[in-house]
């Protein structure tokens, strides 16, 4: 199984798609092999600056931490326990986590063990090996390994609270499917699929899929943030969480850390979109449900 890189350096790095196709072999993408981290290193560019954010070691060691927690378990369940205490770790910007060449390093320079033990699929029927899909080291941001985790931990979170990122990251189709939608940037909207979950409205795979294909069809004619305002965010506590990683501790383990000291999407933005989305799913098309259950 790929190991952990031999060379790891104190600071993170950016390291572009084109760069990174050097270093994505097929051996690495089946688990075989490791990789050349002294090369790849050379091939990146280091970020500038000597925050504490920019240290490579806060990162790896969380990351150590889920395989040793999560191992001997299904892969996908490290995803909620992950998915918030990267967000605190990293403490990004939106502009900052938009810089795809970060995202592909971390997967290639700081945790392609944790990428191949995480997405490495099943072998074949024929006995020909299971493989990890590219875009878990270089896709898109619903797809790549932490970007996506990163992305759902801002989207679904409620001000300083990580609980409802908990709740969409553990159910699989949720983090699937709604990261591929605008409407998720709606705070209201994320909150109250996340209570739909919670309440036990949408259960099955098949029920989250037709409900945020409902969601977000209807988004179309109707605009979720006139009917349910969310308030203006205020980009100061969010300033004062990221200047804080220099005195932060770790990540805690074992309970949930903190987000920026937001306030939190309004109770009857979210209250109101539960019940529109509950009509919604009533009416969807899910795959197996018969008629007398949408009834």
């Amino acid at each position: 199984m790929t190991s952990r890189p031999e060379h790891l350096p104190e600071r993170l790095a950016l390291i572009s798609d084109v760069q990174a196709a050097e270093f994505i072999s097929t051996g690495l993408l089946e688990g075989r092999e490791d990789v050349p981290s002294i090369a790849l290193n050379k091939t990146a560019e280091r970020l500038p600056g000597d925050d504490a954010r920019r240290r490579l070691n806060r990162v790896r060691d969380l990351i150590e931490h889920a395989l040793n927690r999560f191992g001997n378990e299904r892969p996908t369940t490290a995803d909620a326990w992950l998915a918030p205490r990267l967000h605190e770790t990293l403490r990004l910007t939106r502009r900052e986590a938009a810089e795809k060449g970060f995202w592909t390093y971390l997967a290639l320079g700081v945790a392609p063990d944790y990428v191949v033990w995480r997405h490495l699929s099943e072998p074949k029927a024929d006995g020909s090996p299971g493989r990890v899909a590219r875009d878990r080291f270089i896709g898109p941001h619903y797809k790549q390994t932490f970007a996506r985790l990163w992305w759902a931990a801002e989207l679904f979170r409620d001000g300083a609270d990580y609980r409802p990122v908990v709740v969409a990251c553990g159910n699989q189709d949720m983090l699937n499917s709604a990261l591929r939608l605008d409407v998720i940037d709606h705070r209201p909207t994320a909150l109250a699929l996340v209570r739909l979950i919670e309440r036990g409205t949408v259960r099955t795979g098949r029920e989250v899929n037709a409900l945020t294909s409902a969601v977000n069809a209807a988004a179309a004619t109707l605009m979720y943030d006139v009917i349910a305002l969310d308030v203006e965010r205020d980009r100061e506590p969010l300033r004062d969480w990221i200047e804080g990683a220099e005195s932060s501790l770790p990540s805690p383990r074992n309970e949930l850390p903190q987000g920026p000291d937001e306030e939190r999407a309004p109770k009857e933005a979210v209250d109101r979109l539960i019940v529109h989305f509950e009509e919604l799913f009533a009416y969807a098309q899910v795959r197996g449900r018969t008629s007398d259950e949408s009834e």
